[in-house]
C-alpha cells in the first residue's frame, strides 16, 4: 500500500471523527455566517445560548442538520486533499533532491514548496467536492418550525389546529438537492466556489505552518542527548491546533463570503439579502453590514476548527503509524 493510499485513508478516518465531535458547533457558526436580519444585530446571542436556542425551538437533531452529507463530504475532501497532497508532496521532494545534486538547495522541502503542494490539492478538492458543501449548508441554515406555536394552537378551528400540530416534513439531503437545482440547475452546485478556491490558502498556510513546526520539534528532538526522537500524540494535537488557528484568522472573511453565496438566496423583497455573485456579496456586505460582517462567528469558528484540526491530526498520525506497522509486521512474518 502506497504512502498516497495511507495518508488518504487515515485522512478520510480523522476527517469524519473530527466531523461528528465538533457538528453541533459546525451547525450554530455557519448560522451564524448568513443571518442578514440587521435588527437581530442589537442583542447577539453567545454559542452556548444559541445552542440551547435552537434545541429549545427546533430540536436537538437540527444541531445535526446535514450530518449525512457532511460526513461523506469530509470523507471524500480529506481523502482527496491528503491523497493528492501525498502525489504533489513525492513529486516536490524527487524534485528538491534532483535540485541538491545541482548544488541548489540541500534536498529538502522549503515552505514555499510546500504552499504550492498544499494550493495544488486544495483546488482539486474544491472542483471536485463543493456541490456536497452547498447541500450541507443549505441544510444546516434550513430553520425548522417552532415546536410551540402559541397563536396557531389557540384558533377556533379544529381544521387548523390540526395544521398547526402537524409536524413539518424533515428537510432531507434530497430536498436540499432540488432546492439548489430548482435555484439554477446544474451550475447551482458551484456556487461559492471562487471564494472557496481562495480558501486554498487556508489549508495552504495549516500545512506550511503544521509541518514547518513539526520539522523544528523533529530536529530540537535529533539533537538532544535524549534517545527518544518520537513525536507524541499529545504534541501532534497542539501543533495541528496551533497551524489552524493561525489559518482561520486570516481567511475567515471569504468563508463567511462563500457561506452567503451558498445558502438559500432571498429573491423577493429587500434586495440587501440577494447575492449574484462574490463580488456583489462583499460590496453589499460591506455597504450594509460594515467589515464585522465578514467575521460573524469568528470565535464560533475558532474553537470548532481549531479542536477539529488537532482531532484530526493526532488521529490522521495515529492511524498512519498503525497502518505502517501493522505492514510492516505483516511483510517480517512471510517467510523468506
Amino acid at each position: 500500500m502506497s504512502d498516497a493510499v495511507i495518508n488518504g485513508l487515515a485522512g478520510a478516518g480523522g476527517g469524519i471523527i473530527a466531523q461528528l465531535i465538533t457538528y453541533p458547533l459546525q451547525t450554530v457558526n455557519t448560522r451564524q455566517q448568513t443571518e442578514r436580519d440587521l435588527k437581530k444585530e442589537k442583542r447577539k446571542l453567545g454559542t452556548v445560548e444559541q445552542i440551547g436556542q435552537v434545541i429549545k425551538n427546533e430540536g436537538w437533531e437540527r444541531l445535526y442538520g446535514g450530518l449525512t452529507p457532511s460526513l461523506v463530504g469530509t470523507a471524500a475532501s480529506q481523502g482527496v486533499y491528503y491523497y493528492f497532497y501525498q502525489i504533489f508532496r513525492n513529486k516536490a521532494e524527487v524534485a528538491a533532491l534532483e535540485r541538491s545534486k545541482l548544488g541548489i538547495g540541500d534536498g529538502s522541502v522549503g515552505m514555499l514548496s510546500s504552499l504550492v503542494v498544499a494550493a495544488l490539492s486544495g483546488c482539486v478538492n474544491v472542483l471536485l467536492t463543493n456541490p456536497i458543501w452547498v447541500v450541507v449548508t443549505r441544510m444546516q441554515t434550513h430553520r425548522k418550525t417552532s415546536k410551540s406555536q402559541p397563536d396557531q394552537m389557540l384558533s377556533t378551528d379544529p381544521d387548523e389546529a390540526i395544521v398547526a400540530a402537524a409536524e413539518p416534513p424533515p428537510f432531507g439531503t434530497s430536498h436540499a438537492v432540488q432546492e439548489v437545482y430548482d435555484e439554477g440547475g446544474f451550475f447551482s452546485f458551484w456556487r461559492g466556489v471562487f471564494p472557496t478556491l481562495i480558501m486554498v490558502s487556508n489549508p495552504s498556510m495549516q500545512f506550511m505552518l503544521y509541518e514547518t513546526m513539526l520539522n523544528k520539534l523533529k530536529k530540537r528532538r535529533a539533537l538532544s542527548k535524549k534517545n527518544n526522537n518520537g513525536i507524541t500524540a499529545v504534541e501532534i494535537f497542539l501543533l495541528g491546533a496551533l497551524a489552524k488557528l493561525g489559518a482561520t484568522v486570516v481567511t475567515y472573511p471569504l468563508l463567511v463570503v462563500k457561506a452567503r453565496l451558498q445558502a438559500k438566496q432571498v429573491t423577493t423583497g429587500d434586495k440587501r439579502h440577494h447575492y449574484k455573485g462574490t463580488l456583489d456579496a462583499i460590496l453589499k456586505m460591506i455597504r450594509y453590514e460594515g467589515f464585522y460582517g465578514f467575521y460573524k462567528g469568528m470565535s464560533t469558528k475558532i474553537v470548532q476548527s481549531v479542536l477539529a484540526a488537532a482531532v484530526l491530526f493526532m488521529v490522521k498520525e495515529e492511524l498512519v503509524k498503525g497502518v505502517r506497522f501493522m505492514l510492516a509486521n505483516k511483510a517480517k512474518s512471510k517467510p523468506p
